[in-house]
């Protein structure tokens, strides 16, 4: 299995909980998380920041992109030349997922935060949820210059 060219990252809050994966875990369907999974493996992975140049992502500015995924892991795999397990065939579930990432290093994407657009369509939702995502970004980027004067351990990695 050749690695793929990003790594992604979790961000933590410093009770050391991570946002997006509790998001996952805990808040979308068994299909949802499926999908989104595939799709960071499959596309996030393989393209990194530059998902903005496509249907899969939008440059919000400041460091911060979005990860848009529409499509379920059928269709995912199907753009791969890859054919899906009888589980993952469509099932009508409508997937509208957004996930903030941010690019650093030289092959990193630190996942700050996410959100169902499907269950939570409004600007108004998704403008917090971006704001949300900012703030994270901050913290991390704090956390880095701690970091680098070697008070503070390192992040979890997306297995």
């Amino acid at each position: 299995m050749v690695k793929p060219p990003y790594t992604l990252e979790w961000y933590e809050e410093d009770d050391g909980t991570a946002p997006v994966l509790r998001w996952l875990q805990e808040e979308m369907t068994p299909r949802k998380r499926r999908a989104m999974g595939t799709a960071m493996n499959e596309i996030l992975q393989e393209l990194g920041p530059q998902v903005v140049e496509g249907n899969f992502g939008r440059a919000l500015g400041g460091g911060l992109f979005e990860f848009r995924l529409d499509q379920d892991v059928e269709q995912i795999l199907a753009r791969k030349g890859k054919k899906p397990r009888a589980r993952d065939k469509g099932t009508g579930e409508r997937i509208l997922l957004r996930v903030f990432c941010h690019a650093h290093g030289n092959k990193i994407i630190l996942l700050v935060g996410g959100y169902d657009k499907g269950e939570r369509p409004g600007a108004r939702h998704q403008t917090a949820q971006i704001t949300i995502a900012r703030e994270r970004l901050r913290t991390w980027t704090a956390r880095q210059r701690v970091t680098r004067s070697g008070s503070r351990k390192g992040k979890k990695t997306v297995p």
